[in-house]
């Protein structure tokens, strides 16, 4: 019997490790890692309808603004640096989020995923839902 695809899994949180099972010892490091860049993600994305969270010289990221600019609708953007500067405050937002990549794209709270993913909802009439 063959083993099922990703695609077929049903959807379910992510796995994250809990709390408890950080030592003391580093708990402290583990919750301060560029805690003022997550805190300033977390508090655009609560206030502002629309957010694009990216970074500099990233096509996905053009790619995700442009989009949103074609279609009229007003954004944040949070650049984070580029390919070889910043990399650890992006990757805090990504263990924040649970994406892997840049852009972020969020409405009204809610991560819609990337270019890709703005993309398909534009394809399918959704962004505006």
């Amino acid at each position: 019997m063959s083993q099922p695809s990703l695609t077929q899994l049903p959807v379910t949180e992510r796995p994250a490790l809990a709390w408890s099972q950080v030592h003391p010892n580093v708990q402290t490091q583990v919750s301060r890692f560029h805690q003022e860049v997550v805190r300033e993600v977390a508090e655009t994305v609560a206030s502002e309808e629309w957010v694009l969270v990216g970074m500099a010289t990233n096509p996905f990221v053009g790619r995700a603004r442009r989009l949103l600019q074609q279609e009229g609708i007003p954004f944040t953007e949070l650049r984070y640096g580029g390919y070889t500067s910043r990399w650890k405050a992006r990757l805090a937002i990504k263990l924040w989020a649970g994406f892997p990549t840049f852009p972020m794209v969020f409405r009204r709270g809610v991560l819609l995923g990337g270019a890709s993913e703005l993309r398909a909802l534009q394809r399918e009439g959704a962004l505006r839902d």
